[in-house]
């Protein structure tokens, strides 16, 4: 597979070769693997639970990574957005955890068929976050089994990586010698020595960094702050997300997202799960980013342009009936 971060003008021609095959009326190099949609790496289901199936959507449309906002309410953990919206049926468990849990095991051990990442699951806390948290860790340690271990410096990844956002209480995650959750940190923690093993993410909000909304080029300053924001991040080995980017379809939601993608921000922040999806898979830029190219007849494992598009299969035929 090309490597995520590769971005240069050999991988571009790459793509465009797949892409004459399949448009030319010749025969493809190779098939599509029929398992499902290929996972998106960078694509951010903002407030997931908002859609008509949470986690089933995002997971449909191939995302790397979903956010449930939670509130603690009589000891359950309950996803919503605002406290007046909670439902006792629509829990952390019930919406996230007990399908992926599911998932992880008909795949075995991947939420993916034959994918080698794990899913984040962002968990913004919106209640008290000490008390929140300690509800959420107990939880997460029932479901040891396809969580993240974070223990002793060590991080052993697992098919689902747990992110504390929101009302994230710092002093009680760094006291804990083990947890199945990382930090969500912020770019004020930037060059602050905090180790990756405990804060994997920096998360911010766009607009309080940037004046540019994708109304015509980005000013130079602000692309190169972009870009020294996401080295300074990866030489730490934190991954990077914006929120509150431009999530209205068209032409400066698109800009943004391509200055991001060029970038190398790991993740892009939406509710327009269609859209992100078509942007990163029509965007010949960053095809070879996220899918691996047919090389051989033979290599099951890779798909071709015509493969792309809303009639691609589910990832769980049954999952309307587990959500």
């Amino acid at each position: 597979m090309i490597p995520r971060f590769l971005r240069n003008t050999s991988a571009i021609a790459a793509a465009a070769a797949v892409l004459l095959v399949t448009t030319s009326g010749a025969t493809a190099a190779a098939t599509c693997d029929p398992a499902g949609p290929k996972p998106l790496d960078q694509a951010h289901a903002h407030n997931d639970y908002e859609h008509d199936r949470p986690l089933f959507d995002a997971l449909d449309h191939g995302f790397g990574s979903v956010e449930a906002d939670v509130w603690l309410v009589d000891g359950e953990l309950l996803v919503a957005h605002d406290a007046g919206d909670v439902d006792p049926e629509r829990t952390l468990q019930s919406l996230y955890l007990d399908p992926l849990s599911q998932i992880v095991a008909d795949n075995g051990g991947a939420v993916y068929p034959d994918w080698d990442g794990s899913l984040q699951l962002l968990i913004d806390i919106k209640s008290d976050g000490e008390d929140t948290y300690r509800a959420i860790d107990k939880v997460l340690t029932k479901y040891a089994d396809i969580m993240t271990r974070f223990a002793d410096g060590d991080v052993e990844s697992n098919a689902v990586t747990a992110v504390i956002s929101g009302n994230r209480p710092r002093d009680v995650m760094e006291d804990q010698k083990v947890r199945y959750a990382g930090y969500d940190g912020r770019l004020s923690d930037l060059g602050t020595d905090t180790p990756a093993d405990f804060m994997p993410l920096v998360s911010d909000n766009w607009g309080k960094n940037f004046s540019w909304n994708g109304d015509g080029e980005m000013p130079a300053d602000q692309r190169d702050k972009l870009r020294d924001i996401v080295t300074q991040a990866h030489e730490s080995g934190y991954q990077v997300r914006f929120w509150a980017t431009p999530d209205e379809a068209g032409a400066n939601r698109e800009a943004v997202w391509r200055e991001l993608v060029e970038a190398e921000v790991d993740y892009l922040n939406t509710d327009d799960l269609a859209g992100l999806r078509d942007f990163l898979v029509d965007d010949i830029s960053s095809l070879p980013l996220y899918w691996p190219l047919c090389q051989t007849p033979t290599h099951s494992n890779c798909v071709t342009v015509d493969c792309f598009g809303p009639t691609r299969p589910a990832i769980a035929p049954n999952a309307a009936r587990r959500s």
